[in-house]
């Protein structure tokens, strides 16, 4: 939803120019990776019943992403030094708005899930609501209809001015926002970064308690199982390393804007936050790259159809993708590792 430029290079001995067509080549090499990835995503996602609370939840997450894939080409463009101020100000008005929902409609799920499975893991017992796939699926219009109903729509309605015809102004986006969608503005961005770090904190809590439980599980059913130990614990490490990377530097740096407009005074400062800002976005939006292949590494249930979708095509029959050891787990997403060392709870963990 934040788009802004500033005009203080030449002092800084910047070339914004420079940067924004650095940035702008970024975007555009990230886009045929994230839709081949997210292409096959949605074809995958297209082949599965919607049979559990995670497989609901995973194909919102595959239409977000490849919304915010979508999304990328014209956001790139519209970077560029000589794009028009027509393009600047649809990018203004409607794709840097759907980039960022979908970016943070993403977020939201993923913390949904964190819970799903910490309800299905750590508690697998528990009548919890959650465990329900119309929860699920009621649950996953809710997130849509909040981010995109709740700021998308009515950005978009206040980003009504007419723009600049200088494109190189400082703040060219919110120049063309309405007295009511400035003050929008500035609670869309404080909503947006709450939400981010309640996320996080209910992500990070959730592993640590399934990891201490399956890890727990093994202790008390007597087994040695290294490998299956390190295995809980790398899945668990990726889930939080690709959250961590992807998303924590970008809300880390728009912590600082507001300190650094406030005690900078030559505008060098602020230069460089909006320089580290429009690189944050970029490693933000390799997000869309990186859970494609979360899919495959973490859910058997994605694993398998796609296996089985490309056998059928021809194309993977020497690829031994089901051996052993690609059997070990439902997913981290699931309570495998509970079935195996507390078989009295299997029938609890079946979805």
């Amino acid at each position: 939803v934040e788009h802004s430029q500033t005009n203080h290079s030449n002092k800084c001995h910047l070339n914004l120019v420079i940067i924004n067509e650095v940035v702008s080549s970024l975007f555009f090499l990230l886009f045929p990776a994230a839709l081949l990835l997210n292409g096959v995503a949605v074809w995958v996602s297209f082949h599965l019943r919607s049979t559990s609370t995670f497989i609901v939840y995973l194909k919102s997450l595959v239409a977000a992403d490849l919304l915010m894939t979508l999304a990328l080409p014209p956001l790139a463009a519209s970077m560029l030094p000589q794009a028009t101020v027509e393009l600047r100000a649809l990018a203004c008005r409607y794709i840097d708005v759907v980039f960022y929902c979908c970016m943070y409609t993403s977020i939201l799920l993923m913390g949904v899930i964190s819970l799903d499975r910490f309800f299905k893991i750590v508690r697998p017992c528990g009548k919890a609501l959650g465990q329900n796939v119309m929860f699920s699926i009621v649950m996953s219009s809710l997130v849509w209809v909040v981010i995109f109903g709740g700021t998308a729509i009515p950005t978009m309605i206040l980003t009504d001015q007419e723009p600049p015809p200088d494109n190189l102004t400082a703040d060219f986006c919110m120049s063309m926002k309405s007295p009511a969608g400035v003050s929008l503005h500035k609670y869309v961005v404080v909503f947006m970064e709450t939400l981010f770090w309640l996320a996080s904190v209910l992500i990070v809590f959730c592993y640590i308690c399934i990891t201490a439980k399956v890890l727990k599980s093994f202790r008390n059913s007597g087994s040695n199982n290294a490998k299956g130990k390190k295995k809980t614990k790398l899945r668990v490490f990726l889930i939080l390393l690709v959250f961590c990377v992807c998303f924590v530097p970008l809300h880390l740096v728009r912590i600082s804007v507001s300190h650094v407009k406030n005690v900078d005074t030559d505008g060098c400062r602020e230069m460089w936050v909006v320089i580290v800002h429009k690189v944050a976005r970029w490693v933000a939006a390799t997000n869309a790259c990186l859970d494609p292949l979360l899919y495959i590494y973490l859910c058997r249930e994605y694993r398998d159809k796609l296996v089985d979708m490309m056998k059928a095509k021809g194309g993977l029959a020497s690829i031994q993708l089901q051996g052993p050891q690609y059997k070990m787990n439902e997913q981290l997403y699931t309570c495998y590792f509970l079935v195996k060392v507390q078989h009295a709870k299997s029938s609890l963990c079946s979805n």
